[in-house]
This record gives structure tokens, C-alpha cells and sequence, in this order.
């Protein structure tokens, strides 16, 4: 709950901050009503940044590999037992 309260809490600072750009006069009108395009592509292009660091350190298991293994074994076994064929 409190991450959807920070995350509400952002996207209400950053809509009052861009209704106060479209009322004064700091930026161009035409460039202010560019605002929220160039957010939701900044935004994008950080969670593409973002996913690509995590899959370029993601960090191997081996022990969790083992128990997957094991774990698939099992249901093979348990298929076999049902009548199902699960052979490679």
C-alpha cells in the first residue's frame, strides 16, 4: 500500500507541476502541452534501462536450479503414474 501512496503522491506533484508551467509563461505553450509525451517516454526508456541492468546481473541459483529439477522429476513421475505419457 504505501508504494501506490509514494506513487500517487508523484503523479500528483508532477500534474501540478505542469499545470503551473501551462499557467505561467516560463516555457512555451506549445512545448508545455509536450510535457507529459516526453514523461511517458522518459519513463519508458527507464524501465528499459532498468530491465536490461537487471537481466545483464541477474544472479544464478544453482540451488534453485536442483530443486526445479527435482521438483520436475516428481510431476514426471506423478504423470507417469496417471497414465500420461511424458516422455521427451
Amino acid at each position: 500500500m504505501k508504494h501506490v501512496v509514494k506513487i500517487l503522491t508523484l503523479l500528483v506533484a508532477i500534474t501540478a507541476l505542469w499545470f503551473g508551467l501551462l499557467q505561467t509563461s516560463v516555457i512555451p505553450r506549445s512545448h508545455t502541452w509536450l510535457l507529459p509525451i516526453y514523461f511517458i517516454v522518459s519513463l519508458g526508456c527507464y524501465g528499459l534501462l532498468m530491465v536490461g541492468i537487471g537481466l545483464m546481473y541477474f544472479p544464478t541459483c544453482p540451488q534453485e536450479a536442483l530443486l526445479l529439477q527435482q521438483d520436475i522429476k516428481e510431476a514426471k513421475e506423478y504423470l507417469e503414474r496417471k497414465g500420461i505419457d511424458v516422455s521427451e
